[in-house]
């Protein structure tokens, strides 16, 4: 269910992609992350920081602009890691510096380490998945899919390098 907080209330005033519209995307991002957390509360995580160790696992999470732009916004961008690890884990490589502005995959476990019910919440994470398309669509429709977290990082940490 929908809830005023949860919603992208509409206004006709506000400029497609302008910062009204974007400011209405990112807090939908952040409802649907919400959403995410929620489903996932009956579930653990030894906590460990291995499946952000990128290069070991081979496995990143890919993000929608407006995830990207929730997750680079507000904070000094990090260097990359020289073990490969995603670049916002604290300088132990067991935290995760960003935790509250974490990716939407980030919230949602393929550790085969997680404890909890048998069965993950499919369904929940498929529909909140749509919907966070839909919102990176509004905000970004060039964009046609999401990009590995590691390719954004890149691409910024490249730009601010040559400004």
């Amino acid at each position: 269910m929908r809830t005023r907080d949860d919603s992208d209330e509409e206004d006709d005033d506000a400029p497609r992609g302008g910062t009204r519209e974007r400011e209405r995307a990112l807090k939908e991002v952040r409802a649907i992350y919400r959403q995410a957390d929620a489903a996932y509360a009956p579930y653990s995580c030894p906590a460990s920081g291995e499946c952000c160790q990128l290069a070991v696992t081979r496995r990143q999470p890919w993000l929608w602009q407006p995830e990207w732009e929730l997750l680079a916004r507000k904070r000094p961008l990090p260097p990359p890691r020289a073990d490969g690890g995603c670049p916002y884990l604290d300088a132990t490589g067991l935290r995760c510096s960003v935790y509250a502005d974490r990716p939407f995959g980030c919230r949602t476990f393929f550790c085969e380490r997680i404890r909890g019910p048998a069965r993950q919440p499919a369904e929940t994470v498929a529909a909140l998945l749509e919907r966070l398309e839909r919102v990176s669509q509004r905000m970004a429709p060039s964009l046609k899919a999401p990009r590995p977290l590691l390719d954004w990082h890149a691409e910024a940490w490249d730009a601010a390098a040559n400004a």
